[in-house]
């Protein structure tokens, strides 16, 4: 599974990061993915951050 975050929508507000530090980090105000594949046993947490960002920033493929 990819992940991936729309950095045109992403406001920064660090929830993903704050939820899954293996996966996302902060840049320059916006969220980035850490990883190019999300582990299995966090597949589950990233479709949560990705429902729970504010601007539907996150999209997981």
């Amino acid at each position: 599974m990819k992940v991936t975050v729309d950095k045109d929508l992403c406001t920064g507000c660090e929830l993903c990061c704050d939820a899954l530090p293996d996966v996302f980090a902060m840049d320059g105000g916006t969220a980035v993915t850490k990883v190019d594949e999300v582990p299995a046993e966090l597949a589950d947490a990233v479709k949560d951050a990705a429902v729970n960002c504010p601007v539907e920033a996150i999209k997981v493929s």
